[in-house]
């Protein structure tokens, strides 16, 4: 009998009770029934992740497809405010997207029929410049053009005074000079660029061309009302405060146990840009001593297939010298929208 007890503390759902005892109920839901497949696969990710803290590491967070319309900010501003996330890499549409939301969210429409819309249901909301996100539509008027005219502003000033910035750098700005704060919809605490503006955290953009603001920018310098158009700083700048980032980060970790993770939500351009740093670091610039991602995990609802990025197994990482063996990893091969918050639900101790 002792010796099936002794057995019986070791099952995984006996561990995770125990780890969620003194968390709240959504961390002990989880640890009751989140036992096989995906949802075993989540948990093991998030234990993963607190143990990553728990060692002194930091956390790189990406954001690939519509995060931002889907609100996952509730949940990514509180991580990012309780120091459970380092460093921001995202899309041009998740960057702008979140400062959307925050200043139009009431006028934001659902369409939960949204699979049952003809070409001429698209083309109605298309008349009523209703811009359609899977279930939700963004109001160009009350988001899109709300934004523009503010950093539009921004860009003429720097542009006037000869002066660079950074895409996410012209909206933090929007957000510290309080211009818009009159027209906030949400609480803020629910915005993930507030929180990230607030706790002066990094923000990597890459491809931010491919986005409203940036179709919007591209616009303005064929009109004339931005004369430079490297006003807005480019990718591959991008790419070497990255390394930078990444160089300095790796230093401050070197004398105690902790490394640097990587947390992919979604695939894309917003995963595959960041995680390139290191082999670049180690094989492109010939740098000694680079230490590889030392936790890794991707959501993401593509399945593994045949040349598919978004679909790859983080083991083909380890051949492109971007992990190492003995990296922790883990896939969650689920819907972010319902995986991320449960994740961060049980860092946050919820």
């Amino acid at each position: 009998m002792k010796a099936k007890a002794k057995r019986g503390k070791q099952l995984p759902e006996h561990v995770n009770a125990a780890l969620a005892k003194r968390k709240g109920p959504v961390s002990r839901f989880a640890a009751l029934h989140f036992r096989h497949f995906n949802a075993a696969a989540l948990m093991d990710a998030a234990k993963g992740y607190e143990t990553h803290l728990k060692k002194g590491g930091r956390m790189l967070v990406t954001l690939a497809g519509a995060m931002s319309t889907a609100e996952l900010g509730i949940s990514l501003a509180e991580m990012i405010r309780r120091g459970k996330i380092h460093g921001i890499v995202c899309t041009g549409a998740n960057l702008e997207e979140d400062l959307f939301n925050l200043v139009a969210h009431d006028y934001y429409e659902r369409v939960p029929h949204y699979r049952h819309l003809t070409p001429r249901d698209e083309e109605a909301l298309l008349a009523r410049h209703m811009n359609r996100v899977t279930d939700t539509c963004i109001p160009e008027s009350e988001a899109m053009r709300r934004i523009e005219a503010a950093v539009l502003k921004l860009w003429k000033a720097a542009d006037k005074a000869g002066k660079r910035y950074f895409p996410h750098e012209f909206l933090c700005q929007v957000i510290r000079e309080g211009t818009l704060k009159s027209k906030y919809q949400i609480d803020p605490r629910n915005s993930w660029l507030a929180a990230a503006s607030e706790k002066r955290i990094p923000i990597w953009v890459p491809g931010w061309e491919d986005s409203t603001l940036g179709n919007m920018y591209a616009g303005h310098c064929i009109s004339g009302n931005v004369r430079n158009v490297h006003t807005v700083r480019t990718g591959i700048e991008y790419m070497t405060t990255l390394a930078s980032w990444y160089l300095a980060s790796a230093r401050q970790l070197r004398d105690g146990n902790g490394s640097i993770g990587f947390f992919q939500i979604g695939g894309g351009i917003a995963g595959d840009f960041p995680i390139c740093v290191v082999p670049m670091l180690e094989q492109d610039l010939r740098r000694k001593d680079v230490p590889r991602w030392g936790y890794f995990c991707q959501i993401s609802d593509s399945t593994t297939s045949y040349g598919s990025y978004s679909g790859a197994v983080p083991n083909e990482k380890i051949t492109w010298g971007k992990l190492s063996g003995s990296t922790p990893r883990f896939i969650i091969e689920s819907d972010a929208t319902i995986a991320a918050p449960l994740v961060f639900a049980w860092v946050l101790g919820h």
